[in-house]
């Protein structure tokens, strides 16, 4: 494994497939010199899931420790929505999201990230009212697992909840195990969500606020991602790091924050290559390790 130019101190790294087995992302992100690995552990475009046997548990763990990747993240099914007003979708997410806690627990994976979901043909707060009714069945289920669950700020396309600070907060405030309930934030949901990064006194507002709002310790880690829409576009679409809307300044500013410096930061851009032959994970990698001072 290439050593990682990056400080033990700042976690980067990305979401990886699973293709030929879940050790395999972890492989790969060694071959990239990453600090910390998200996947998916199941098809995330399907419900049903093949269950994950002792030995592959055993080697996904065992490559984490060969290779000194200290974090890794589980990234939810995007099917899933807790919000939704349909009993049906609802309790089928549920149940889903509980299978996902326990595919992340047999894995040794500390958090399981998720969009909160959308309200659809609802209101807002009968949206938030079904989330928070659905995650206190959750931890019912799965209070004994350690892994817990991060809710993922969202752009606010559509119906979506978890764009504002404050249905975030709602959410935090209204389930019965506070503790058991993180937050993943995204940059590019921030940027189009309408929350300023760009110069050093937009970047602290911001913070300001969300520190108000939910806390900063509620925040376990980072998607790093630059946007392909305009800031406050409420439209999820990344882009690579620097080659958006968002430039290179906002990640700049969150690399450097001492009180996160510490957290996973994880890309979710693009794979591949760019002209030069070179993977485009590596290439962001590059990019935001020039910008820690």
């Amino acid at each position: 494994m290439a050593e990682s130019p990056s400080s033990p101190a700042t976690p980067l790294g990305a979401h990886m497939s699973i293709a030929g087995g879940y050790y395999r992302a972890v492989d790969a992100a060694a071959d990239l010199a990453m600090d910390c690995v998200q996947v998916f552990t199941k098809q995330n475009a399907r419900w049903a899931a093949k269950a994950i046997t002792s030995e592959q548990a055993d080697k996904f763990r065992q490559s984490l420790a060969e290779h000194q990747i200290r974090h890794s993240l589980s990234h939810a099914s995007y099917l899933i929505n807790l919000g939704s007003p349909d009993e049906e979708l609802r309790i089928k997410s549920r149940d889903a999201l509980v299978v996902e806690l326990q595919r992340a627990s047999q894995l040794g994976i500390p958090y399981v990230v998720f969009h909160p979901g959308s309200y659809t043909t609802a209101s807002e707060a009968e949206g938030v009212a079904h989330i928070i009714q659905a995650l206190d069945e959750i931890e019912a289920q799965t209070g004994e697992l350690d892994s817990q669950l991060l809710l993922e700020n969202t752009a606010g396309q559509g119906s979506n909840l978890g764009w504002s600070f404050e249905q975030l907060a709602d959410i935090l405030q209204g389930v019965r195990s506070r503790e058991r309930l993180g937050v993943c934030i995204d940059t590019c949901h921030l940027f189009a969500a309408g929350h300023a990064l760009e110069t050093a006194q937009e970047y602290a507002d911001t913070m300001e606020r969300l520190d108000q709002a939910i806390g900063l310790a509620t925040v376990k880690a980072f998607h790093l991602n630059d946007s392909k829409t305009d800031f406050g576009s409420r439209k999820d679409r990344h882009e690579h790091i620097g080659q958006g809307k968002m430039g290179l300044e906002p990640f700049r500013h969150l690399l450097n924050d001492p009180r996160f410096v510490s957290l996973p930061k994880y890309l979710e851009t693009e794979k591949g290559t760019n002209d030069e032959g070179e993977d485009f994970d590596a290439m962001n990698l590059r990019t935001l390790r020039s910008l820690i001072r």
